[in-house]
């Protein structure tokens, strides 16, 4: 390092002065080499590298329980279900902290065990101004409705409200991901990325950063679109890009090929050798990198500058022998390609032949941004192999994790949506049924989250403090979290009482334990001071409940008391400031177990008979008057969706309430019919240990579902029947409504 005596000057007078260096100082004293380099305000190259555990929430080995266990020494049994071996991730949360608990977590071992991670492919929200809204359907037959559920807060919060602050903010969240995807890719994996022309020379900048420019392989043009909307002052937009980058030079890639038209076949197979009738092409001989003279037949040829022969010498004299060499008449030696023995065309980076979704396609699921699976067909063929591992960070409605399983790869997926969570599981239920009845193997897979990663991080203390200290930091912080759910809560604190700690309105409020399901104890503890103190209308707060609740018994014992859920946003600060925070009450299950036949063994069977929610989307009273006269809007309130139309003529309203029966708020049910059977076992590392801990819950072993898709909206509403041994079981009733929001019930049945 040099620096001339008036620079010396210049770098003491910035730094007296407290301000940045001018960034041509990074080179003169850091002797950086990085040729171009894509700076943004905030830029760190520090990344994440918190561990938080995998919770496994839900198993899903076989999309309906009707098939027995085959031989327990192999991978699949007779009908196909795995039994042994990896499990596929389908995992809820932020990103990056899934990415970075992958990397940095025991789970990443597991991994490598298989090969490591061969390919990612993302297509992260990178339009700052689209809708993240859904529409759903409601109902079945001739009730059949529709209405446009709202992205979640945590949605709009993470799409809208953080990204889109503008360039900076989307750069700085993909950057610190993509180097976690670097890092957790397999030395000879790849990754595409796609996006379009809002970041397109962003992305490419950073995926030269991270990977480096000698790792770039292509940029892929696919035409998303086959004729564009009028634009009266450019160009019509039809495409998006896709950028391939590998790991290293030992990348995988597997040529592919589409077949031939007849545009081709006219311009390229236009010779016919006479003896056989077979139309041919004439290639060329050579390839870059220079190489040496060889003979063909008594004629010694030099290959062109920079050029080589692409046979070898013994491969010449039988192409000699057998007339698939000719020469032209200048001299140069050309092959001939048979069209008969032809692979087809081989594809180049401009894909126009994969068309993309529209409304009415079988694959179609709703989402705005959907790909078709063709697309992500061709990516996985070229870049995997059978058995290989893929993962897609944001899965949105699972169309490469389906398109993996189909293709006999392995798959990790994530997103930050419920929605998006509980769509690729009905999806991938769907691969899994479909490749049951074609007598093909399927793979199990698992739903997971980080755990309860934002109350662990709130609660966590400083571990360097003494015992003592340890202690008060503690109980600050508990009293910390009271103080946040009461303000999100909108409620004001209130004092001398045990369990009470605010009050909304005319009604008292308890929150339950941060780190823990509210238990049975607890809401009779919170029943009796009501009771104690004339106390007559109470909500309880709660991130969980106690499996196996019976809240009807709570309410019947002179007391108004509601059951709440806290959303996770509360620990998101812009969200709570903002007032957005949305509690909803707990919903209710109520199912029916049927036993038939006698003797020991006995047949069990669940039958769904009632489900009810209370959920608020949009005033009724607000709407009708911003309604314009002949328009129509659907909301949600007080646990019904709403039709509400105005006359175009008379402007009268009208409310037609489209949740006509207790079920149309079901999207999708399941039953475990031994619940208890199967506890939720996390790794966690420990004084750089890997330990085995028990959370205290079950995982839920999905064995029989119904649900409704697109194209078929009916509902089974009892299951199928499992033959059971005698004895005491916990069967759990999972319903997802048409939130996509998850209830549980656990029902004691004696066999």
């Amino acid at each position: 390092m040099k620096l001339t005596d008036n620079e010396k000057r210049d770098v003491i007078k910035y730094l007296e002065a407290g301000k940045p260096l001018p960034d041509k100082y990074r080179f003169l004293l850091f002797g950086e080499t990085q040729e171009v380099e894509l700076l943004w305000n905030g830029k760190t190259n520090e990344v994440t590298n918190v561990v938080l555990p995998f919770q496994v929430i839900e198993q899903i080995d076989e999309p309906r329980s009707d098939a027995k266990f085959g031989n327990q020494n192999s991978l699949f049994d007779t009908s196909g279900r795995q039994i042994t071996g990896w499990t596929n991730k389908l995992i809820w949360g932020d990103n990056k902290l899934i990415l970075s608990s992958l990397k940095n977590g025991p789970l990443r071992k597991e991994i490598e065990a298989q090969g490591g991670l061969k390919l990612v492919y993302i297509d992260p929200p990178f339009d700052v101004g689209a809708d993240f809204s859904m529409d759903i359907k409601i109902g079945d037959g001739d009730d059949e409705e529709s209405f446009t559920k709202k992205p979640s807060v945590i949605e709009e919060i993470a799409y809208r409200d953080t990204w889109g602050k503008g360039a900076d903010s989307f750069i700085a969240m993909i950057y610190e991901r993509l180097k976690l995807m670097h890092d957790l890719l397999a030395e000879d994996g790849n990754i595409y990325v796609h996006c379009d022309w809002r970041v397109n020379s962003y992305m490419r900048l950073i995926l030269d950063e991270i990977f480096g420019k000698s790792n770039y392989i292509n940029e892929v043009i696919w035409q998303k679109v086959r004729s564009s909307k009028g634009q009266a002052k450019s160009f019509g937009n039809v495409h998006d890009s896709i950028f391939v980058y590998a790991k290293s030079e030992s990348y995988f890639f597997s040529k592919l090929y589409t077949a031939h038209n007849e545009a081709r076949l006219d311009t390229h197979y236009n010779n016919v050798e006479e003896s056989t009738g077979k139309k041919y092409q004439l290639a060329d001989f050579t390839q870059k990198g220079q190489g040496e003279a060889k003979y063909f037949g008594d004629k010694l040829l030099v290959p062109p500058p920079g050029k080589h022969w692409i046979w070898s010498q013994e491969r010449i004299n039988e192409g000699m022998k057998n007339g698939v060499i000719i020469f032209t008449e200048s001299g140069k030696p050309r092959v001939k390609r048979y069209l008969d023995e032809s692979q087809g065309t081989p594809v180049e980076d401009i894909w126009t032949d994969i068309y993309p979704i529209n409304s009415q396609a079988q694959e179609a699921e709703g989402y705005p941004t959907q790909k078709p699976e063709s697309l992500i067909e061709r990516i996985i063929n070229a870049s995997t192999r059978e058995g290989d591992i893929m993962a897609d960070f944001f899965c949105g409605s699972g169309t490469a994790l389906a398109v993996a399983e189909k293709l006999g790869r392995k798959w990790i997926g994530s997103d930050l949506g419920k929605f998006g969570i509980h769509t690729s599981r009905k999806r991938l239920i769907g691969v899994q049924r479909e490749l049951k009845k074609e007598g093909r193997d399927f793979r199990a897979f698992e739903i997971l989250n980080v755990g309860r990663y934002e109350r662990e991080n709130f609660l966590a203390v400083n571990n360097d403090l003494r015992a003592e200290e340890r202690t008060k930091q503690a109980e600050r912080k508990e009293k910390e979290f009271v103080k946040l759910i009461i303000s999100a809560y909108k409620a004001e604190p209130v004092g001398s009482f045990v369990n009470i700690v605010g009050k909304k309105r005319d009604r008292l409020v308890a929150v339950g334990p941060i780190n823990m399901p509210v238990s049975s104890k607890l809401i009779q503890d919170i029943v009796a001071e009501c009771k104690g103190k004339g106390i007559t209308k109470v909500d309880v707060l709660g991130f969980d409940y106690e499996m196996g609740l019976d809240f009807q018994e709570y309410k019947d014992q002179g007391v108004d008391i509601a059951f709440r859920i806290i959303p996770r946003e509360v620990f998101d600060k812009k969200v709570v400031e903002k007032g957005q925070v949305k509690f909803y009450d707990v919903a209710f299950i109520e199912a029916k177990p049927i036993i038939k036949g006698r003797g020991n063994n006995k047949e069990l069977s669940v039958e769904l008979t009632d489900f009810s929610v209370f959920y608020n989307q949009d005033d009724s009273g607000e709407v009708s008057e911003a309604l314009r006269p002949g328009g129509v809007k659907v909301v949600v309130e007080n646990g019904q969706v709403v039709k509400i139309s105005k006359d175009k003529i008379t402007e009268l309203i009208s409310k037609e309430v489209l949740t006509k029966k207790w079920s149309d708020w079901i999207d999708y049910w399941a039953v475990d019919f031994d619940f208890a059977s199967r506890k939720e076992i996390i790794k966690v590392i420990e004084d750089g240990k890997e330990k085995e801990v028990w959370t205290g819950d079950y995982i839920f072993d999905n064995e029989w579902q119904s649900f409704r898709t697109k194209k078929n909206r009916s509902l089974e509403l009892t299951s199928t029947a499992k033959e059971m041994t005698k004895g005491t079981y916990k069967i759990a009733v999972k319903v997802v409504d048409i939130f996509g929001n998850d209830t549980t019930k656990v029902i004691e049945v004696k066999i």
